[in-house]
């Protein structure tokens, strides 16, 4: 009896061992499994790691979407500001006289009419006025750019104190208003006996357009890789040749686009103009468009805009034509060296 009851205690303590044994295994399999480095927790960490990404990816595009729409609303209020004038000034050149009057003015002319132009025409010589100002700034861009390359190509390429203090200089000439400098030019001009004359609006044209010619030329030159001529020099090309032959083609959107502003400050300049030129068959175009303007300072309106409308689109014109020769240039200096 006591034998078989050990034996049954042996059995059921060795089952209770085994049983324990095992629960005791699955428990601290379990716990080891818990336990497992980076099994359980990775998933979760990789998941929000994403996430962040994701959200950083999403928050990243709407603020460059937020800029990029700002920019162009900037733009196109820009170019609002600047188109808003002359679409005025064409609606104002095809109004009859009676909407030119009208307390509700509209953008678009009711009964278009080229009357304007006619009479424009006939009150003023604009043909001889456009011809004046066409030569004036013809003669003096070509001759600012003459002057300013060479002087440009020394500025750019051999850098000191006294280059830079040049350059300081143009700058600063460029602060200068025109009042300042009128009465000693008027004073040169007339020791010369070149007052009222068009070589000396020529003279003054070109003495104003060099230090702005010089300044943007000088940049252009900087722009040209100096090895370049390095390179020509050890082929066995001389100074001028390398001037020409290598400089000069990579200086010609510059020069094209300097010349390009030089005119059209000297076609839109009315200050000297209206300073040193007396007789009526010498005036350009902007001063004969002050004879527009009555005696009381009542503006012949229709007239005006008309003859203000064709004393803009050669400007524009040009700029059209030579479009590609100034974005060219404004990228000259994107070679790399």
């Amino acid at each position: 009896m006591s034998g078989t009851h050990d034996s049954g205690s042996t059995d059921i303590g060795g089952t209770e061992g085994r049983g324990t044994d095992g629960d005791g295994t699955k428990e601290g399999s379990g716990t080891k499994d818990l336990g497992a480095p980076g099994r359980g927790s990775a998933p979760h960490g990789a998941g929000r790691t994403g996430t962040a990404r994701r959200t950083a990816t999403r928050t990243g595009t709407a603020r460059r979407t937020a800029t990029r729409t700002g920019q162009y609303a900037a733009l196109l209020g820009y170019l609002v500001f600047l188109a808003f004038p002359f679409l005025w000034l064409i609606s104002t050149a095809f109004k009859p006289p009676r909407e030119l009057g009208s307390m509700h003015p509209t953008w678009i002319p009711e009964a278009p009419t080229l009357e304007n132009f006619r009479q424009a025409f006939a009150q003023q010589p604009l043909p001889a006025a456009a011809g004046n100002s066409l030569l004036a700034a013809a003669v003096s861009a070509l001759i600012a750019i003459v002057l300013a390359t060479p002087m440009a190509y020394v500025l750019g390429r051999y850098r000191n104190r006294l280059s830079r203090a040049a350059t300081g200089w143009v700058v600063i000439s460029q602060a200068f208003p025109l009042v300042l400098v009128i009465i000693p030019l008027f004073l040169i001009l007339k020791g010369l006996h070149l007052v009222d004359s068009r070589i000396g609006l020529i003279m003054v044209y070109v003495v104003w357009s060099l230090p702005f010619a010089l300044w943007m030329l000088t940049g252009y030159v900087r722009a040209v890789p100096p090895e370049l001529e390095e390179a020509a020099a050890v082929d066995g090309a001389g100074r001028l040749r390398t001037l020409v032959s290598v400089t000069a083609p990579l200086l010609a959107p510059g020069i094209v686009a300097t010349a390009l502003f030089s005119f059209i400050t000297a076609w839109n300049e009315f200050f000297f103009a209206l300073v040193l030129l007396k007789s009526p068959e010498k005036q350009t175009l902007p001063v004969v468009l002050t004879h527009f303007l009555g005696a009381e300072g009542v503006a012949d309106l229709g007239p005006l805009a008309a003859a203000a409308l064709l004393a803009t689109l050669p400007s524009l014109l040009l700029f059209a034509v030579i479009q590609r020769r100034i974005t060219g240039g404004m990228l000259a200096g994107a070679v790399k060296s």
